[in-house]
């Protein structure tokens, strides 16, 4: 498989939220700020690749009825770390993403690369299917953070710009509620535009 299929479909074509919808837990729960999206996004890439990397490299010497047993002790292991660096270099970022650092162990996206990817291709393919899907979930989760923290608490990175009585944040949307009703706008968006693409491509066929 070509590296340009690869990303285009980690990216895109497959994006693990958009496409699978797989991961959605953390991208729910983690996007309340672009710094807590960003941090999470990149702890995840984090454990993608070299989780995938190692498994591509093992995968012939893993018995099959034990790869999955063995899948999540290399990413606990690559998740601990990221865990621990986390915690006594960044300690606001770790209070903020909380529980959801360790649970990287069992996101669906990890296990989902692990099984369908990395246990198949080699080292190098594997490593860019970890880029691919890691930029494709870190965007997503980027985007909808965007929109949460400037709608929902008036501010980006922190710096507050709507103040006042005329405008003011909109509360619903920096809560649980809020973040479920803007992913949806994002799906229906990203669908409508993949739809008008391929039916742009079906009339040029013709």
């Amino acid at each position: 498989m070509g590296f340009k299929k690869i990303l285009k479909d980690g990216i895109i074509g497959n994006n693990p939220v958009l496409i699978q919808l797989v991961g959605l837990c953390s991208v729910l729960g983690v996007s309340t700020s672009v710094i807590n999206a960003l941090g999470m996004g990149v702890s995840l890439m984090f454990v993608l690749i070299l989780s995938n990397l190692v498994i591509s490299v093992l995968r012939n010497f893993i018995p099959d009825d034990i790869r999955i047993p063995c899948y999540i002790v290399v990413i606990a292991t690559f998740v601990t770390i990221v865990d621990l660096v986390i915690k006594a270099y960044m300690p606001e970022l770790y209070a903020q993403l909380g529980i959801f650092i360790p649970l990287i162990v069992v996101n669906c996206i990890i296990l989902a690369r692990a099984e369908g990817f990395a246990s198949k291709f080699g080292p190098v393919q594997s490593i860019v299917d970890g880029v691919a899907n890691g930029i494709g979930y870190t965007l997503v989760i980027t985007i909808l953070a965007l929109f949460r923290e400037v709608l929902g608490a008036g501010s980006i990175f922190g710096f507050e710009f709507l103040s006042g009585d005329k405008i003011k944040p909109i509360g619903i949307i920096g809560q649980a509620p809020g973040s479920f009703i803007l992913l949806g706008f994002i799906l229906a968006a990203f669908n409508y535009i993949l739809y008008k693409r391929k039916k742009k491509a079906e009339e040029e066929d013709e």
